[in-house]
């Protein structure tokens, strides 16, 4: 072999070693970056989640509730709602005509317009109101939430619990942080079979309505009294006082919307029929239930409780439960679903017992304290 050999072979070798050495650089460049990268990543998420508030309380119990204004919520975020107008009746519009002549709006008026954006039709039988909804019922036991205590929102805004950079890097990705994970959770539910379809499919498939509050747009919210995700006072104490709430979630016959009413004053919201193609005539499951995240770190299941962390069979005042569970058929009335059917992945950690009596209705307990000697 002749030195000019020698050489290019010496050279191709230094050059290869360069090329290692500095590939392994940039690698650990990469990672020093990683961290930074994720941090803008995180701020950059949050600058979408929390619209620039009107108003800002602080809750007794730390979190920040941002007054954002209605048309700026995040449901508009969504781009089948970038041109989306909210419904603002008549009443609410002769107390802005008031407003800007005499600088005030009568109390009558002013309290109509609470319910500017109510669904045309209730169910029937819901709190004995008629079908239509043409005339609310007086406020007479209104649900707290602990930032009430430090204020409230002006007219035509929304409350939104403020997502602070903690809550994000608790979640597993940035992107997921908010949305329901897809069968991959323990789940003790109680199901009406006659409701379920073939493929046991989430109704509109996290698609449309894959948060547990306004982290994902699509709902359109109208209250201004209820922050989605915030502290509601007073809570249940184990062996001690119950207190519980209704929900309800039925379709507009008339509009095709999908509305929420938290109480029995507080009409919340709406998810517009045209996001959906599953739920855009009516549902095929209904489900009650709980859920927790296990995404099983270092191979142990999460301490996580759900409910009250124990389980059904120690009754009430110990378990959390759902009771007075109904249905809302095709003629927009409400019924006790039929044949209820329960199921949960590890009864073990978590579980479901159902019943019925005059009293409660249809109901179920459930819940329990995750990982224990029997969960590992």
């Amino acid at each position: 072999m002749g030195p000019a050999q020698i050489d290019r072979r010496t050279a191709g070798i230094a050059l290869l070693l360069l090329f290692s050495l500095w590939f392994l650089i940039s690698l650990s460049h990469a990672a020093r970056l990683s961290p930074s990268m994720q941090n803008l990543e995180v701020q950059k998420h949050l600058r979408r989640l929390n619209k620039p508030p009107l108003k800002t309380i602080q809750s007794p119990d730390g979190d920040i509730i941002d007054c954002v204004h209605i048309s700026n919520q995040p449901a508009f975020d969504h781009p089948f709602l970038k041109d989306h107008k909210i419904q603002v009746s008549t009443i609410s519009q002769f107390c802005t005509f008031f407003k800007y002549f005499f600088s005030t709006c009568p109390e009558v008026l002013y309290h109509l317009t609470l319910y500017q954006t109510r669904p045309t039709y209730h169910p029937e039988g819901l709190f004995d109101e008629n079908k239509v909804s043409e005339k609310p019922k007086e406020i007479t036991n209104p649900i707290n939430q602990l930032w009430h205590a430090n204020g409230r929102c002006p007219e035509n805004t929304i409350p939104i619990r403020r997502t602070k950079e903690d809550d994000v890097l608790r979640a597993s990705s940035v992107k997921r942080y908010g949305k329901k994970r897809h069968r991959a959770i323990p789940q003790p539910r109680s199901a009406d079979p006659d409701l379920i379809n073939q493929s046991g499919h989430q109704s509109d498939a996290y698609q449309a309505t894959g948060c547990y509050n306004l982290l994902c747009s699509g709902f359109i919210q109208v209250n201004s009294d209820i922050a989605m995700g915030a502290s509601i006072s007073p809570v249940s104490g184990f062996r001690s006082s119950q207190y519980d709430i209704s929900i309800l979630i039925w379709k507009d016959p008339n509009e095709g919307h999908w509305w929420m009413q938290f109480g029995n004053d507080y009409v919340l919201g709406y998810w517009p029929s045209f996001l959906f193609s599953y739920l855009a005539d009516s549902a095929s499951m209904i489900e009650w239930g709980g859920e927790v995240v296990n995404s099983e770190a270092d191979g142990l299941h999460t301490l996580t409780q759900m409910g009250s962390g124990h389980f059904p069979e120690e009754g009430f005042g110990k378990a959390s439960y759902f009771r007075n569970i109904q249905v809302v058929d095709s003629s927009n009335n409400l019924k006790a679903p039929k044949g209820i059917g329960t199921f949960t992945e590890q009864s073990n950690c978590y579980d479901v017992q159902t019943g019925s009596n005059g009293d409660w209705g249809h109901y179920f307990y459930y819940g329990g304290p995750g990982r224990n000697q029997n969960c590992p």
